[in-house]
């Protein structure tokens, strides 16, 4: 499908702007810039109830936001979201709508983790702040509401490759029981060589350079690619892994990270809800105030965890 003609204009705009690419500017101004994001957002929608808390983890309290869906069922599944942002730049405000619209949109109770960035706090500490903030939340998930015998585990980008890191972690350490896995465009390999880091290395908004500066600031030492925890897809065993709802942008260098990962689930037997959304570039689960066929991603992922919890 072509460009969606709002992404098109959107893409236009940027490149009239001139911004300033990943690692260009100093970190404190990259981050604050980050926070542009929230203007390509819809108005913030109404749920239930937020509750900001702080979970105690091994060596700091991990603050996280959780929302009630507006409506929700008595004990609805929990939805454990890691937000993206290159493991470096997100924050729980600039990712406060779309965990409103992703509460809404499933029906879950979804909480917003608030890991320790990179580079101050590099790999593995990103994913063992996800990590520890799962296994609180199946334990303790009943006092904030949900239901932890239906735990999801989600994130979108960077954080959609911590969420495939904690799935597997989980399945290998014995649980706690993992219902499904949600990831939105995943980052699930160090390598730059797909057709669609190709295709797409530049003019699309994220860049081929850009990740390579991410995994740059988010690794320690470059042999780290290699673990199954910072790159999903190089596990040697996908088996009896969480069923997972995978969605990519057509548009997006990193669409061949997500649908290389589904099809490796796929082989291994394990049920797969995956979708390429049509004319749309990375970072469209911020675009859907001025994007409107990014409200697909909300659509889409609830209606893959509908299927893959059997409607519950």
């Amino acid at each position: 499908m072509p460009l969606d003609p709002q992404v098109a204009a959107l893409l236009e705009k940027m490149r009239a702007a001139g911004a300033a690419p990943i690692g260009a500017l100093p970190m404190e101004e990259t981050r604050a810039a980050a926070r542009g994001l929230i203007a390509w957002q819809a108005a913030p929608p109404a749920v239930d109830r937020v509750q900001d808390l702080r979970i105690p983890a091994s060596d700091a309290d991990i603050p996280v936001r959780a929302y009630t869906p507006l409506g929700a069922a008595a004990a609805p599944p929990i939805l454990v979201f890691s937000h993206g942002g290159g493991w470096f730049r997100g924050t729980l405000d600039i990712f406060d709508t779309p965990c409103r619209q992703l509460a809404n949109a499933t029906g879950c109770l979804v909480v917003s983790v608030d890991y320790r960035l990179a580079p101050e706090h590099k790999f593995p500490l990103p994913l063992n702040d996800c990590w520890e903030v799962t296994q609180w939340i199946a334990a303790h998930g009943a006092d904030l509401g949900g239901d932890p015998s239906r735990l999801i585990v989600a994130g979108d980008s960077s954080g959609g490759n911590l969420a495939a890191a904690v799935a597997r972690r989980t399945r290998d350490a014995g649980g706690p029981p993992i219902a499904a896995q949600l990831l939105i465009y995943p980052v699930t390999n160090c390598a730059f060589d797909t057709p669609s880091y190709t295709e797409f290395a530049q003019g699309y908004s994220l860049t081929r350079a850009s990740m390579e500066t991410c995994w740059d600031y988010y690794l320690s030492d470059p042999a780290d690619a290699a673990s199954p925890d910072a790159s999903p897809l190089r596990a040697p065993d996908f088996t009896s892994l969480p069923p997972a709802v995978i969605l990519t942008a057509e548009y997006d260098p990193l669409r061949d990270d997500g649908e290389q990962y589904a099809d490796k689930l796929q082989s291994a037997g394990v049920p797969v809800h995956r979708k390429r959304l049509p004319g749309l570039i990375h970072g469209a689960l911020h675009m859907t105030g001025i994007v409107d066929a990014s409200k697909q991603i909300y659509e889409e992922a609830g209606e893959g965890l509908r299927v893959l919890l059997g409607g519950k």
